[in-house]
């Protein structure tokens, strides 16, 4: 017996050494985010003066946008975003000026023009890392309302659901991660809010329906508190302290339906696409916009050898020109 309890000590030990490993290799990829950041500054600085310049650069970027962003891109977002986008801007919020929060908290700006469809000027979009008491770690966020101009919102008003149910829950105080809110116990709103979601369908969200999201509802006490205990758990493993070993409990509700703690999400990939954007687009945005150039000129070339082989067709022949209306050819990524 005693030797099969030192086994199971060794194994739990030499977990807990990967554990800590991983924990380590996690510190280093977060310390490249913070040096990154800093260094690539000036630069981005210097990109935003010069495509201040060109006419279009972020719509144009947006039209080239990679698969994780463009996927979510409806034809009528894809109208807001080439017609009145003018900036796209990130920030690694916690660090400006020398702060010592968290270099994976972002922020994404995007500026517009007058437009028929929402009076804001300026969207803007934070998503902080957080951990939560279960040890669960990413991206949570605050739901955006947008002023939407009359029969224009392109959430059907979700988003203003969205942000009905936040402010109630930040009324009532409900913060946190761990309790999840029975679709018994809904209110009116919350109701609603869900039956929008079924009916609307998987993918059916627009675009910025990404300023609804919300992740789990994890505090900055909450996260305080995890940080502070998981670092307390690294320094335990660090002076060579073996958990010990507890029998598994019995979960008392283990025959109850867990609840979603997803279920009012309407952007449910909403940290995805801020990585992607964050990760792909703001640091690729030239790539892009030289992408949206190479298709203009791709479809000019195809379009004058059109009108090539029409001349060689025939002088004379009253038959119609395959591009006798003077159709210019779609772009590879124009929306539908």
């Amino acid at each position: 017996m005693a030797d099969e309890i030192d086994v199971a000590e060794m194994a739990i030990a030499t977990y807990e050494e990967l554990v800590e490993l991983e924990k380590d290799f996690e510190d280093v990829e977060t310390e490249i985010i913070r040096q990154q950041v800093a260094l690539n500054k000036p630069l981005y600085e210097k990109r935003a003066k010069l495509v201040s310049k060109i006419p279009n650069f972020w719509p144009l970027v947006f039209e080239q946008a990679p698969p994780d962003v463009d996927q979510y891109i409806h034809p009528n977002d894809s109208e807001v975003l080439l017609s009145a986008l003018t900036n796209v801007s990130v920030s690694h919020f916690e660090i400006v000026d020398g702060g010592n929060g968290d270099p994976r908290s972002v922020s994404i700006k995007l500026e517009f023009t007058e437009n028929e469809w929402f009076e804001d000027k300026v969207l803007e979009k934070k998503f902080w890392y957080r951990i939560s008491k279960d040890g669960d770690a990413g991206l949570v966020s605050e739901p955006v309302p947008i002023k939407w101009k009359e029969g224009k919102d392109l959430t059907q008003g979700m988003l203003d659901l969205v942000v009905k149910v936040w402010e109630n829950d930040k009324k009532q105080g409900n913060s946190d991660s761990t309790k999840v809110k029975k679709e018994a116990d809904y209110t009116a709103d919350e109701k609603a809010l869900k039956e929008k979601i079924e009916a609307t369908g998987l993918g059916g969200v627009s675009f910025f329906g990404l300023f609804g999201y919300r992740g789990l509802n994890v505090s900055e006490e909450e996260n305080r508190l995890a940080t502070e205990e998981e670092n307390k758990k690294r320094a335990d493993r660090a002076a060579g302290k073996v958990p010990e070993l507890k029998e598994a409990e019995e979960d008392e509700d283990e025959d109850d339906e867990e609840e979603d703690p997803y279920a009012l999400e309407i952007f449910p990939d909403g940290d995805e696409v801020a990585l992607a954007i964050t990760e792909d687009l703001w640091p690729n945005a030239i790539k892009y916009f030289t992408n949206a150039q190479e298709v203009d000129v791709s479809d000019v070339d195809f379009e004058d050898d059109d009108e090539d082989e029409d001349e060689e067709m025939g002088d004379g022949d009253d038959g119609e020109k395959p591009k006798g209306n003077g159709a210019v050819p779609p772009s590879k990524k124009r929306k539908a």
